[in-house]
């Protein structure tokens, strides 16, 4: 989370990106390892549009790392994402990862948390 960083201007700290797994497997545990604390280290000088929520997941039997990212507010359309799909939270974007080195798909995954609001 980014909330309180004390390079987070004023009106951004009350913007928060928070993450959570859910694996089933060890299949994706230590790229996992390697996302969450990158993903705490998004650039917080960057602004935020809205409150994000990263979930990495696996779907028994798929193979793939699953990646939703859900916005309070509605954002621009992010190449290579699917959605938005409108959820009591908010609006979700989900991304599949098959095999790509972690620093790949922490980029592909900022580039959503980052979208900018419609």
């Amino acid at each position: 989370m980014i909330a309180g960083h004390p390079s987070v201007p004023r009106s951004q700290q009350s913007l928060l990106i928070t993450t959570e797994h859910r694996l089933l497997t060890d299949e994706w545990t230590a790229d996992v390892s390697l996302l969450e604390p990158a993903i705490r280290r998004f650039d917080a000088k960057r602004p935020l549009a809205n409150d994000c929520r990263i979930v990495l997941f696996e779907i028994p039997r798929d193979g793939h790392l699953h990646v939703n990212v859900t916005h309070r507010h509605e954002t621009k359309s992010v190449r290579g994402w699917a959605g938005p799909g409108s959820v009591p939270d908010g609006f979700v974007n989900n991304r599949t990862f098959g095999a790509m080195l972690a620093g790949r798909i922490v980029d592909h995954i900022r580039d959503m948390v980052f979208a900018e609001r419609v």
